[in-house]
C-alpha cells in the first residue's frame, strides 16, 4: 500500500534534525453510514478518505502532521515540516539510550485479523443494508401504539492500514466492522422513556445471521415500553447487582480509562503510581484484550504495528500493569501493551481501551440475586459519567428491578448509581461465573475509537441510588 512512498526515505528525512523515534501510518478507510428517522431514511452516506500520518518523538513529546497528498514528495516535504519543528526544539532526550540503532523498513509483513470476514460489507449493495434498517424500524414501530420515535442506525467501515517505522517494522492488514442500533421512545401522558439496544463487532454483513434486525428492534421498543409502567426507583443506600447483561460500562468508566498510562503518568488517574497495591476486591480480576474474536475492540497490531495481546491489569485486587502506547511506554520504560489508537490517519495515537473485562467467578448467578433481600436488579446499563482523578462515577440505569426476598421483582425506572471506582471495586463481594458484553465507541481527547467492555454479575453490597427530579 505505501511500497511506491519509498518509507524509509521518509522516516529518514523526518529524523534528520535529531528526533529519536519515526512512524508512517497509512490509512485508506472505506464507510457507509444509513439512519432511518421519522419512518424515513434520513441520511445515507458513503465515501473513501485516504491519508498518511507523520510522527516523531523527541524528549517525551509528539511532533505531528498528517496529509491525504500521497506522492513521495508532498511525504518528503512533510517530513522535513515536522523535522525541523524537532530542530526548534531539541534538547537532551530520555530516549537515547532506548534508540540508539535505527533499521529502516524493507518489506511489509501482512497480518490476518483475528477475526475473518465470512461476508465483506464492500460487497454487498446498499439494498440490502437499507433493507435491514427498514426491517427494524416496521417492527419497532407496529409494536405497540405507545412508541413516538425510532431511529434506526447502520454503519460499516473498512479499513486498509500500512504502517512503518524507524524500528525496522513495516506492516499491512486490513480491519472491518459492522455496527446496527435501534433507538426507541415511548410515551405515556407525561411520561418518556427510551430504549437503546446496539449490536456490532470485527464482522461483516453475518452480523444478521447472528442477531436479525428485527430482534434488535425488539429488545429496544420493549425496554422503552417496560419503562413506562415501571414506579420511580427507590433512592437510598442499598445492595445492587450487577446484571452480566448490563455491559461493562462499570468496568469501562470506573477503572477502565484510570488505567491509561497518559493519565497515570500525569496523576490524572486515581491509580497512578499504585502498581503492586490493592485496588479491587480478591474476586477481581481485569483484563484488556484486542485478540477476542469478532469483538468491537478487537485488531491484529494496533495504530503502531504492536501485535494485539491480552494485557492482565488487576490480578486478584492488585494493580499489576497500565495500558500503554509507544510513547507513555518509553516514558515509563517498558514495552507498549499495544494499546496505541487513533479515529483515523489526522490524529495522533494515544493509550486507548480495546475490549475490557472483568473475568467471572465460581458463583451462580441465582445464587447471588438469592442472597440479597432487599435491593437493585441493574439488567441494562444506560449512560455515564466518571472523574478520572479520584474515581467518583455517576451511572444511569436504563433498565432496572427491585430485588426482593432474593427474587427479582417488579421493574423500576429513573435509577442513577452514584458512587467511587476503587470503593465499589474493592466491596464487590460476589462474582458471577457468566460473561457479557456491551459495545460501543469511546470517546477521549476529541477522538473516538471502537470497544467492548465485559463483566459478570456482580453484587455490590451498598451503594448510593439516587433518582431524577421530575421524573413522576
Amino acid at each position: 500500500m505505501i511500497e511506491h512512498l519509498s518509507p524509509d526515505k521518509i522516516l529518514s528525512e523526518a529524523l534528520r534534525e535529531g528526533g529519536e523515534f519515526a512512524d508512517l501510518f497509512f490509512e485508506q478507510t472505506y464507510a457507509v453510514a444509513i439512519v432511518c428517522e421519522e419512518d424515513r431514511i434520513e441520511k445515507m452516506i458513503s465515501g473513501q478518505d485516504t491519508g498518511v500520518g507523520l510522527r516523531v518523538l523527541f524528549d517525551g513529546r509528539t511532533f505531528y502532521s498528517f496529509t491525504n497528498r500521497l506522492n513521495e514528495e508532498d511525504l518528503l516535504d512533510l517530513a522535513r515540516v515536522v523535522s525541523r519543528a524537532v530542530k526548534e526544539d531539541r534538547g537532551e532526550s530520555i530516549f537515547n539510550l532506548l534508540h540508539q540503532g535505527r533499521v529502516a523498513p524493507s518489506a511489509p509483513s501482512i497480518c490476518a485479523p483475528h477475526s475473518p470476514i465470512e461476508k465483506h460489507p464492500r460487497e454487498v449493495p446498499i439494498r440490502e443494508k437499507v433493507l435491514m434498517v427498514n426491517r427494524a424500524n416496521e417492527i419497532a414501530r407496529k409494536l405497540d401504539p405507545h412508541v413516538r420515535q425510532v431511529k434506526v442506525l447502520y454503519r460499516d467501515v473498512s479499513q486498509s492500514l500500512s504502517i512503518a517505522n524507524s524500528e525496522g517494522l513495516w506492516i499491512e492488514g486490513e480491519r472491518v466492522g459492522t455496527v446496527f442500533s435501534a433507538q426507541v421512545v415511548a410515551s405515556q401522558e407525561d411520561i418518556i422513556q427510551t430504549g437503546y439496544e446496539p449490536i456490532g463487532g470485527t464482522m461483516g454483513f453475518e452480523l444478521f445471521d447472528l442477531c436479525p434486525p428485527e430482534r434488535v428492534a425488539e429488545v429496544a421498543a420493549k425496554r422503552s415500553l417496560l419503562m413506562l409502567s415501571a414506579r420511580r426507583a427507590p433512592m437510598g443506600k442499598m445492595a445492587v447487582v450487577l446484571s452480566s447483561d448490563a455491559g461493562g460500562t462499570m468496568i469501562h468508566e470506573a477503572i477502565g480509562h484510570g488505567l491509561e498510562a497518559d493519565l497515570a503518568q500525569q496523576g490524572l488517574s486515581v491509580y497512578s503510581g499504585k502498581i503492586g497495591e490493592k485496588v479491587a476486591s480478591p474476586l477481581i480480576t481485569v483484563v484488556d484484550d484486542s485478540t477476542l474474536p469478532q469483538k468491537r475492540g478487537a485488531y491484529a497490531f494496533d495504530d503502531e504495528g504492536v501485535v494485539s495481546q491480552r494485557t492482565i491489569l488487576v490480578k486478584e485486587g492488585i494493580l499489576k500493569r497500565y495500558l500503554y502506547d509507544r510513547l507513555s511506554a518509553f516514558r515509563d520504560g517498558v514495552p507498549s501493551t499495544g494499546n496505541g489508537r487513533r479515529e483515523s490517519y489526522q490524529i495522533k495515537p494515544i493509550p486507548r481501551m480495546s475490549n475490557t473485562l472483568i473475568l467471572p467467578g465460581k458463583t451462580k448467578p441465582e445464587e447471588i440475586i438469592r442472597s440479597v433481600e432487599k435491593g437493585l436488579f441493574v439488567k441494562k446499563m444506560g449512560g455515564g459519567q466518571v472523574n478520572t482523578v479520584n474515581g467518583d462515577f455517576v451511572f444511569e440505569v436504563s433498565e432496572g428491578y427491585l430485588i426482593e426476598k432474593g427474587s427479582i421483582g417488579e421493574p423500576v425506572r429513573g435509577a442513577i448509581l452514584i458512587g467511587n471506582g476503587p470503593q465499589v471495586l474493592k466491596e464487590i463481594d460476589m462474582v458471577g461465573d457468566d460473561l457479557g458484553f456491551g459495545i460501543g465507541t469511546c470517546g477521549k481527547d476529541g477522538q473516538g475509537v471502537p470497544v467492548a467492555d465485559a463483566q459478570p454479575t456482580l453484587r455490590i453490597p451498598e451503594i448510593v441510588v439516587g433518582g431524577r427530579e421530575g421524573n413522576p
